[in-house]
């Protein structure tokens, strides 16, 4: 194997640990972290290489040992951070990286530090009852998914491998009593950092106000170091709205794309505002404020797309209450919750015109939006394929022939209607834009994908590929790269029919 480069631990070095070797789990009390061992990859299959990435971090696809964690450089150790969190809703008490070993980090050909994960690579104190692999299924889905949101300009972690490990996983894909065995796999994914709400949750809960401030303390210095020359107050408020921000900037960016995560607990937030975790995700279809692709999300739907942007609120509440013995300033904090919205709200908007190809936003538009929202919900249209086909709208455009290629449902003659008034009133609202029709439509086709990973193309790319087929799963890896071009023709339309009832290929559990 070629020589890696240099690997970093500087979150390890920083933070007590333990360094037992024993991934037995268990509570590690007084730690951040602890060291684990790697399981045996009996016969690994390297199956996807990110050869761009790989060119950024100097490595290349020869590394398949260090791909499956089977060879590591010299004296270096992994290690499973310890956090904590609320899932659904609830305090769930110490969680931690279950399946994740962290590797540490690497300088881009930028001078860009990254880390590095792998995720799979066996149990570790935090696995509870799981065994701390992953299946073939759920890699690939985070592998490519991952990607595709780089390629849309979503704020998210990256993934530089994919390798088969050569054993079978006894997993229940719906948690229906049906367990079946699947093939084992592994990535390795990239960050900035890794750090989340959970960690500074953890430390609060344990009460262990030293290492809480230490931990805020360092994650301000290294990854936020335009936050300088202010008291330590101020600079931990600063911070707070920081990330705030960073967290409505990430759910604007969902929105605009139709991304919807599915189990945002305050563990599977991160604290720089990407998309981290990628589980029972799914891009959206027909436009449904009310979709969740959870199954472990019903019947509350907690996490439905509509409710991103509330659950993200409540979730920086958690992290407020978890940094308040820090801050002490509970009027300062509340302030900065109360602006969370408002910013939110203000980028959304601005997205929405971009969307709609509006150069701004005057003050009797809001009605508009909405407007737009309810045709897209009561008339069950693909979000998608409707801003794509509305860039191509004019006076002489026949609307109910252009738009058929994003209904699912046959319209009524009212639906009719209420399609045909809205796109007059569309075309009519554009014509007091400042900019010009090419301008505008510039715009739109930056802010609008042409392609999206829906979840029935990751299910028929992962049955294909089991079946030792890549042709696929090849077109959709070039396809993710261009969301903004219509490179295949054939993947930029609705799902099809009987897809929405496919386990699999719409709703999804936890399972991986």
């Amino acid at each position: 194997m070629p020589d890696l480069p240099e690997i970093r631990q500087p979150f390890k070095e920083a933070f007590p640990g333990d360094y037992s070797f024993n991934n037995y789990p268990r509570h590690t009390p007084h730690v951040l972290h602890a060291v684990v061992e790697p399981m045996n990859s009996p016969h690994p299959q390297l199956i996807l290489f990110n050869d761009e990435l790989g060119k950024e971090l100097k490595i290349s696809r020869d590394h398949l040992d260090f791909f499956s964690a089977q060879r590591l450089p010299q004296k270096l150790q992994l290690y499973a951070t310890v956090y904590a969190g609320h899932q659904f809703g609830n305090w769930a008490g110490q969680l931690g990286d279950g399946r994740v070993m962290n590797i540490g980090e690497m300088s881009s050909l930028e001078g860009k530090a990254l880390e590095l994960q792998y995720k799979g690579a066996g149990s570790t104190p935090y696995s509870r009852n799981a065994d701390g692999r992953a299946v073939f299924r759920s890699s690939l889905r985070e592998y490519l998914m991952s990607e595709a949101m780089h390629y849309l300009g979503v704020p998210t972690t990256r993934a530089l491998s994919l390798v088969k490990t050569g054993e079978e996983i006894l997993r229940d894909i719906l948690y229906q009593g049906d367990p079946q065995m699947e093939e084992g796999a592994m990535i390795i994914r990239t960050a900035e950092s890794f750090i989340r709400f959970g960690h500074f949750e953890l430390l609060a809960a344990r009460q262990d106000w030293d290492l809480l401030r230490q931990l805020i303390d360092w994650t301000i210095k290294r990854y936020f170091p335009q936050i300088k020359g202010f008291s330590k107050q101020q600079t931990y408020l600063l911070w707070f709205r920081e990330v705030s921000q960073n967290i409505a900037n990430m759910l604007v960016e969902w929105y605009r794309v139709g991304f919807v995560h599915g189990v945002m607990n305050t563990d599977n937030m991160s604290i720089l505002g990407l998309t981290i975790d990628y589980g029972p995700f799914s891009m959206l279809d027909e436009y449904d404020l009310n979709f969740t692709p959870n199954t472990t999300d019903l019947p509350t739907r907690r996490y439905a797309f509509g409710k991103q942007a509330n659950i993200a609120h409540w979730n920086l509440v958690q992290l407020a209450h978890a940094i308040f013995p820090i801050i002490n300033e509970a009027s300062a904090l509340e302030g900065i919750l109360e602006e969370f919205s408002e910013y939110f709200w203000q980028q959304y908007d601005q997205m929405m015109a971009r969307k709609l190809g509006l150069d701004e936003l005057k003050q009797d538009d809001q009605p508009f939006l909405l407007e737009c929202q309810k045709l897209m919900s009561e008339l069950n249209l693909d979000y998608t394929l409707f801003f794509s086909l509305l860039e191509k709208v004019d006076q002489q455009t026949p609307v109910l022939t252009h738009f058929a290629p994003c209904l699912y449902d046959q319209l009524e003659k009212s639906q009719k209607k209420q399609l045909q008034d809205f796109i007059q009133r569309y075309i009519t609202r554009k014509q007091d834009n400042k900019i010009s029709r090419i301008q505008s439509l510039e715009m739109m086709q930056k802010a609008n994908p042409k392609f999206i990973l829906r979840n029935y193309l990751l299910f028929e790319a992962i049955k294909t590929a089991d079946a030792g087929d890549f042709k696929l799963l090849d077109k959709l890896v070039q396809a993710l790269k261009l969301p903004y071009q219509e490179l295949y023709p054939e993947f930029s339309v609705r799902r099809p029919e009987g897809a929405s009832d496919q386990p699999g290929a719409c709703m999804l559990s936890c399972s991986s």
